[in-house]
């Protein structure tokens, strides 16, 4: 079987593969973009409901999570929310700003894959669906692929197959293999954006399934103000899908209940209102079942007028500050995406190529870079893979 020579391989057709693609194809590129699953961007057409959230306006260094933080900056910077906004207006694509900057497809998903493969010229770009690779090698400066029945040659290989999250979609630690066989570190991978989970004493909170509350949740010093769901599981919703990708084995999760209110509203609402039960009181602010639950907890009850100003700060604390401690998260089946992946250290951040392995490149989720929920993770596939793009 004599290979088919090519100036870049991409594996991975995801969102960063085929804006990779696009871009090295524009530039005269002959690319060869392949991948497992038998349609292109599969996790593009489930996101937002299958609107794609597909990028954010407030995008910015300091949302992404890295062992170097500053590694995305060259990247996001080059190509920024702005750019990709542009190319959706250029295809007529209608879209709408949901909550904190979130921008999805007023139809479908489909409209965002179908730019991307319009996006890539048809002389230029060759899409290979439902093939495996079988075998990667590198010798004189050559990345060879065997995929299929068929093999590739191309001096410039492309990591862009993504994490291990929702396995389900086909997702798998592949990337990772690829990283290691050619020299380059893996920072350990978890599961992010992802719900957590609840045990021993705090599986009394999985009887408050559906019901959500708008709170600030908090990880050391990292907090984010949106609305949690309780589940049959623990916690979820966007709070803590946030705070999730900072949480690690062992620390506590503070949730404010009340983050409208100041630490002295109970002994205040006293003197207005003694007669008031403190269960109303809190019931006005929360779901009642919630509200109910918290109070069992904190073990308080009766009329504000007859509890001690204590008492009420005290109360007024907790539900402020309320310390969970999750026993896991719902692991890769349920994440968004992947924390960890491949070292950055390992990676030029101005195109993503190895330091160490000329011609070798990784992009996107497979790489140790991860942003929050709400269009940061596909402004980053759009930005990583236009600077490879640029450079293959």
């Amino acid at each position: 079987m004599t290979p088919t020579p090519y100036d870049a391989i991409i594996l991975g057709a995801g969102g960063a593969g085929l804006m990779c693609a696009a871009v090295a194809g524009q530039r005269g590129r002959k690319v060869l973009l392949i991948d497992h699953a038998d349609q292109p961007g599969k996790k593009i057409l489930i996101s937002g409901g299958g609107r794609c959230n597909f990028t954010n306006i407030h995008t910015a260094p300091d949302r992404y999570l890295s062992t170097n933080r500053h590694f995305a900056k060259s990247a996001l910077s080059r190509y920024t929310a702005q750019d990709f906004i542009a190319l959706v207006n250029g295809y007529n694509i209608a879209w709408h700003e949901k909550t904190l900057g979130q921008l999805f497809c007023d139809g479908s998903a489909k409209q965002i894959v179908a730019m991307l493969m319009d996006e890539c010229p048809d002389d230029r770009v060759t899409l290979s669906l439902g093939q495996s690779v079988s075998d990667i090698r590198h010798s004189d400066g050559t990345y060879q692929v065997d995929y299929g029945s068929e093999a590739a040659t191309a001096p410039a290989l492309v990591i862009a197959t993504g994490g291990p999250s929702i396995p389900k979609m086909g997702a798998t630690s592949f990337a990772y293999d690829i990283a290691r066989q050619f020299g380059l570190k893996v920072v350990e991978p978890r599961p992010a954006l992802v719900p957590l989970t609840l045990g021993g004493e705090e599986t009394l909170f999985r009887s408050l399934s559906g019901v959500s509350a708008p709170i600030v949740a908090s990880c050391g010093k990292t907090a984010f103000r949106e609305a949690a769901l309780f589940t049959h599981k623990g916690l979820s919703g966007p709070a803590i899908l946030q705070i999730s990708s900072y949480w690690r084995h062992g620390d506590p999760v503070g949730v404010d209940f009340l983050p409208d209110l100041k630490p002295d509203w109970l002994t205040k609402l006293k003197r207005e209102a003694p007669r008031l039960a403190l269960s109303r009181a809190v019931n006005a602010h929360l779901p009642a079942r919630l509200s109910e639950t918290l109070l069992e907890r904190i073990a308080l009850s009766g009329d504000l007028g007859n509890l001690a100003d204590r008492k009420l700060e005290e109360a007024s604390r907790r539900l402020s500050n309320w310390r969970f401690m999750p026993n896991g998260t719902e692991g890769y089946a349920k994440a968004e995406v992947t924390a960890g992946g491949i070292s950055t250290a390992d990676l030029s951040s101005k195109n993503m190529e190895a330091r160490q392995m000329p011609g070798l490149y990784a992009i996107g989720e497979a790489v140790d870079v991860t942003g929050w929920l709400g269009g940061y993770n596909f402004q980053w596939a759009w930005a990583s893979g236009h600077a490879a793009g640029e450079a293959i």
